[in-house]
């Protein structure tokens, strides 16, 4: 089979890129504004550099593909408040054009990651992909959009489309200088160097955490399934960033002093993911565990200092 993988040379685009290689034919877009090519190193692929706001480019890229995994996006909330039209390009325009080349061009398949911001400050848990949109940022309306998109394009052209709304997805690669880094990447980074971390707010506030290998999981048997819609993607359970800092500081050994700043504002108190939809239909569920993908994390991490 031949997958196109947007955003390929990105934290999870390279994880999905590798899982695929050893049975796969893989094609990587990317314009490295936010991926790396050296995320790609060991990884057999055809890698062009462009921009899915380049329509033309992804239908030439498209020709003679089964399916496309659909990563590319500029995943920034605060950014998005910024810059909306230049998000709305990136995240919006460059979803609509993939689904054209996929269209265009035949694919069987168009897998793509959503956002768990749609669900925004609805306090309501665990949350459900039934619930009501609440946006809170442009990203959020983007995103939603690009899954109506997605929906209008399985009912009018029968192109077959799966939108994976991913929760907090932690791991290997995820950059700490990247002003779209996770929690856990930058408290990796500042933990492995000794220096102090801070948490806006008492630490009581939760997140439903998932590796990223298990993202990946997810996005193969989403490709694989003959099924389509709207997925949660997450472990299903809660971590208050208390307990995350101090289960990192033990899985490297390292004690560094946590400082806590005024809560930032638009900061969910509380997420959780009900993943029940996807168990039951994609057969998916996380198997890494936090402690478990938070060593392999922390090891990376280290190891590429």
């Amino acid at each position: 089979m031949r997958y196109i993988v947007t955003g390929g040379a990105g934290f999870i685009g390279s994880h999905i890129a590798e899982a695929l290689f050893a049975e796969h034919e893989v094609i990587i877009i990317d314009d490295l504004s936010a991926g790396h090519r050296q995320n790609l190193d060991g990884i057999p692929c055809e890698f062009v550099e462009g921009s899915v706001t380049d329509l033309d480019l992804l239908q030439e890229a498209f020709k003679g593909a089964d399916g496309v995994f659909h990563q590319a996006a500029i995943a920034s909330v605060p950014r998005s408040v910024e810059e909306p039209l230049t998000t709305h390009a990136a995240n919006l325009t460059g979803t609509l054009n993939v689904l054209i080349a996929a269209r265009d061009c035949g694919l069987k398949k168009v897998v793509m990651a959503s956002t768990a911001a749609i669900y925004g400050e609805d306090p309501a848990l665990p949350k459900t992909e039934e619930m009501p949109p609440h946006l809170c940022s442009p990203y959020a309306a983007q995103k939603l959009a690009g899954e109506h998109y997605a929906s209008v394009f399985t009912r009018l052209y029968g192109l077959s489309t799966v939108c994976l709304r991913y929760f907090n997805v932690f791991g290997p690669r995820q950059d700490p200088s990247s002003q779209y880094s996770g929690v856990i990447s930058i408290f990796a980074d500042r933990i492995l160097q000794g220096q102090p971390i801070t948490i806006f707010g008492d630490g009581g506030q939760t997140r439903d955490f998932v590796f990223v290998k298990d993202v990946v999981q997810a996005n193969l048997m989403a490709m694989e399934s003959g099924a389509g819609g709207v997925f949660n993607i997450a472990r299903g359970e809660q971590t208050d960033l208390n307990t995350l800092a101090a289960t990192m500081m033990r899985a490297t050994g390292e004690e560094v002093e946590v400082r806590y700043g005024p809560v930032r504002a638009g900061d969910v108190r509380h997420s959780l993911a009900d993943v029940t939809k996807a168990k039951e239909v994609l057969g998916w569920e996380a198997r890494w565990g936090i402690e478990e993908g938070l060593r392999e994390t922390m090891a990376w991490a280290a190891g590429d200092r």
